[in-house]
């Protein structure tokens, strides 16, 4: 994570390009479409003003320990707002055996699992994908500011030296 970090700090461009690209992949990592994060991240960070390098950067929280918390946080939070009732018992081993493949599965065996997910993974992914740029974007442009103020030091440091040099 602090090769991310560092990764996304040192990006040149505009602190609202950075945290929009960070907070479009993360928005993308909450969506159940694995495979498809890093194309989904450059359309919304396209439609956002967002750095596309940021929207990859962006779609790491998405790795294989925080996917199962985000797959039952989705899943849950979609069919709490769906008002769906708990799952069946098919729906529930579907819900569990997504690895298996989307294709392996029939259409309807899915389809159950797949639109809370999408439902809730949207809202969780707006939350998460505005805290993400407000942090971004803070600590980015605190970075930027930083490095610029170091930059002048340096500069006004050497030409004082040439200035006494000269004389």
């Amino acid at each position: 994570m602090r090769y991310f970090r560092k990764r996304v700090m040192r990006l040149s461009a505009s602190p609202h390009a950075i945290a929009a690209g960070v907070a479009a992949g993360m928005f993308a990592s909450f969506t159940p479409f694995v495979g498809f994060h890093f194309i989904l991240s450059f359309v919304v960070a396209f439609l956002i003003a967002g750095n596309l390098i940021a929207a990859a950067l962006g779609t790491a929280i998405g790795n294989p320990l925080t996917f199962p918390l985000i797959w039952a946080a989705s899943f849950e939070v979609g069919r709490t707002v769906l008002g769906t009732p708990l799952p069946s018992a098919n729906s529930a081993v579907a819900a569990a055996d997504m690895s298996s493949g989307l294709f392996a599965k029939s259409f309807e065996s899915i389809w159950p699992v797949i639109v809370p997910m999408v439902v809730g993974g949207a809202m969780l992914g707006l939350v998460v994908g505005a805290i993400g740029y407000v942090v971004t974007r803070y600590v980015v442009s605190a970075y930027q500011t930083a490095r610029r103020t170091r930059f002048q030091a340096r500069l006004e440091t050497l030409r004082a030296q040439k200035t006494s040099l000269e004389s």
